[in-house]
């Protein structure tokens, strides 16, 4: 398979099922913000503190690709196999999320990001998953989203941020509270 097929030098790239769309498309620009999330939960699963997480992480990266094939596909077309979101991969990020409250304690007030470098990748992450959020909330105005898709964004952002908590916690960082001036 060919890495460069050219067709898309006149700006436009295909969906599964053929319908060509330019590269600038609200569909296009929410899975490439699917692929960029994926990209920076590879690095935040690199990290050594999500060493005993690799599994996890692995797992939510398999569901964002799901995500990615569902968007890139033409809407209405039923002849194109792809995988799909299930109820249970949004539990899954719940019992996951819950795990880490249970050993955390309460928040007191909104923390600054950072910290540790692992820290601050989590919490791109997060907000590279907000984004991917707000615009498959945008794609769903034009173009009907499975709900299980902008569910299971809206979840993985805050699993996204317990694991911000969490590493901090592990780690024994302080977590640095935001002290708004008034």
């Amino acid at each position: 398979m060919k890495i460069y097929t050219k067709t898309g030098d006149d700006g436009t790239t295909a969906l599964f099922g053929g319908l060509r769309l330019p590269k600038s498309d609200l569909r296009i620009d929410a899975y490439g913000t699917i692929d960029e999330l994926n990209s920076f939960l590879g690095l935040l699963r690199d990290q050594p503190a999500n060493h005993s997480r690799q599994e996890v992480l692995i797992e939510i990266q398999d569901r964002l690709f799901t995500i990615g094939s569902i968007l890139a596909t033409e809407p209405g077309n039923t002849k194109v196999k792809i995988p799909s979101l299930h109820e249970n991969d949004i539990i899954f990020l719940e019992k996951e999320i819950d795990k880490m409250d249970a050993q955390l304690p309460p928040m007191k007030f909104f923390v600054l990001p950072g910290g540790h470098e692992s820290v601050s990748i989590g919490h791109i992450a997060r907000t590279v998953c907000r984004r991917a959020e707000r615009l498959v909330i945008a794609l769903n105005g034009q173009s009907a989203v499975d709900p299980l898709v902008i569910q299971y964004l809206n979840r993985l952002s805050d699993y996204l941020f317990m694991l911000g908590r969490m590493i901090t916690h592990e780690l024994q960082i302080t977590e640095t509270p935001w002290r708004p001036r008034m």
